[in-house]
């Protein structure tokens, strides 16, 4: 049975960091490509970075380019999301999962992210 559990989010001002841990066990993680997703309020999940298997190769969404990280541990079963110059539209629920989503429709708790102007 495959679990992600998502911490590190938190209320943050405008132009402040946060960095965001997924933890993984199970099939979910390993050898596999992964992304953070968020979802704003009214909006529909959407994904902000993905990373390879290996991390050598990263994606990000036009809109978090220059200010989000990602990577991973593979030792440690880990991935993380630095966010940087952190902005009020940045504000939502974040989650970890295997990438492409629809490969992987089960989804953790997801952890709160609110940036204030």
């Amino acid at each position: 049975q495959r679990q992600l559990v998502e911490s590190g989010g938190g209320w943050v001002q405008a132009g402040g960091s946060l960095r965001l841990s997924c933890a993984a066990s199970g099939s979910i993680f390993v050898r596999k490509a992964m992304g953070w997703y968020r979802q704003a309020p009214g909006k529909q999940r959407e994904l902000v970075a993905s990373i390879s298997s290996t991390g050598s190769v990263t994606n990000y969404v036009d809109s978090v380019k220059g200010r989000f990280t990602i990577s991973r541990d593979n030792a440690r079963n880990t991935m993380y999301l630095q966010m940087n110059s952190l902005k009020p539209e940045d504000t939502g629920l974040y989650y970890c999962n295997g990438y492409p989503s629809s490969r992987y429709p089960d989804w953790g708790q997801g952890t709160q992210v609110t940036v204030s102007s």
